[in-house]
């Protein structure tokens, strides 16, 4: 049995912790995967997780791909992944996304996903929404990408950060069914 590929697409919205937690779960449950960064992620990711968070997922990732890089492998549908997160995903890219603009290789990785009908979990990070940012989230859910935005299950009783932020990152790998459920679930 192979790994399965993932793509890990980083917008530069803030949130940059969740992508590096699903990059480390994925890892755990030996995952190749494919990331893609923008430049914004990138200051994001030194601002919210410390100067050496870029190098960890450097280091974790199985393919580092430039984010104009649209010639890279997971720009085409002929290579075969299981399907993509985009931890955070901005307004922008969720925007772009959305219209099929596919102007850099995270959004043509993303609509790439659509087209192919894999799964594609984005974990949209902004508030308050305006109008344009619900119509987005409509357009992408009508396509077949899933909404999971960043937010807590207060019902867990999270006693910090981190696990919140792991906890988030692990539904997000789960709605893209490679491994049992990992999240912690609700428990009456």
């Amino acid at each position: 049995m192979t790994a399965p590929r993932v793509v890990l697409g980083i917008a530069g919205a803030s949130g940059a912790a969740l992508g590096l937690s699903a990059l480390r779960q994925l890892t755990r449950l030996g995952a190749e995967v494919d990331l893609v960064a923008s430049a914004a992620a990138q200051r994001t990711l030194a601002a919210e997780c410390g100067a050496g968070a870029w190098y960890e997922i450097r280091t974790l990732a199985t393919r580092v791909h430039d984010i104009t890089d649209i010639g890279a492998s997971i720009a085409s549908g002929s290579v075969p992944v299981t399907g993509m997160i985009v931890a955070p995903c901005s307004m922008r890219t969720l925007a772009a996304i959305a219209h099929g603009l596919d102007d850099n290789l995270l959004t043509r990785a993303a609509g790439v996903q659509l087209k192919e009908r894999r799964r594609l979990i984005l974990l949209a990070r902004e508030a308050p929404l305006t109008l344009a940012h619900l119509r987005n989230m409509t357009a992408v859910t009508e396509m077949g990408a899933i909404i999971l935005p960043p937010v807590p299950a207060f019902y867990l009783n999270p006693s910090s950060l981190s696990e919140i932020i792991n906890q988030i990152a692990t539904r997000a790998i789960d709605l893209l069914a490679i491994s049992p459920p990992l999240a912690r679930q609700w428990t009456e």
